[in-house]
């Protein structure tokens, strides 16, 4: 076993995972709840989770790897406390998405689909968010905010996340 995953074996706590385990035992047909109450649990879908989820429901790694992969929903990375979306929709693509993108990416040091290191934000595009009128736009958690240039972008992410500064801000 390499080093880093045995280091992350130790890292998580399966306790409280044993009993999302035990709630569902000898139910078929269980193993998207299962990774739901895990991802809820954890906030995203570690390694020795699922390496115990497939020994709990007799399936390969390599199955239940496939099925988290498979469905959008599942996270098999930690995603921050502020997860910003940046539409990529036609409306806002024309409008300017790709800067609105380049100045997260610059201002939180981090790129597309990553997390910042201290874990407060995580960076998406995402195909569509359903505002083609407030185009560029993006949104933070639940909140939409639109007609962006740079400074509002830098606005948001600084004034928006209560608080919390941007790594390049």
């Amino acid at each position: 076993m390499e080093a880093s995953l045995a280091k992350e074996l130790e890292s998580v706590d399966l306790k409280s995972l044993e009993k999302i385990l035990r709630k569902y035992s000898a139910k078929r047909g269980v193993l998207i709840p299962l990774l739901q109450e895990t991802q809820k649990l954890y906030g995203f879908l570690p390694k020795p989770a699922i390496i115990r989820i497939a020994e709990a429901t007799n399936n390969d790694i390599s199955q239940v790897y496939g099925v988290a992969t498979f469905y959008a929903q599942f996270r098999l990375k930690p995603v921050g406390k502020h997860i910003i979306r940046v539409c990529h929709g036609t409306a806002c693509h024309v409008s300017g998405a790709r800067r609105v993108s380049e100045v997260c990416e610059d201002h939180l040091g981090i790129h597309d689909g990553e997390t910042t290191s201290d874990r407060k934000f995580t960076l998406e595009s995402v195909a569509c968010l359903g505002c083609c009128s407030l185009a560029p736009v993006m949104m933070v958690e639940q909140t939409t905010f639109g007609r962006l240039n740079d400074r509002e972008v830098k606005k948001v992410i600084d004034k928006k996340c209560y608080g919390c500064h941007s790594v390049n801000g």
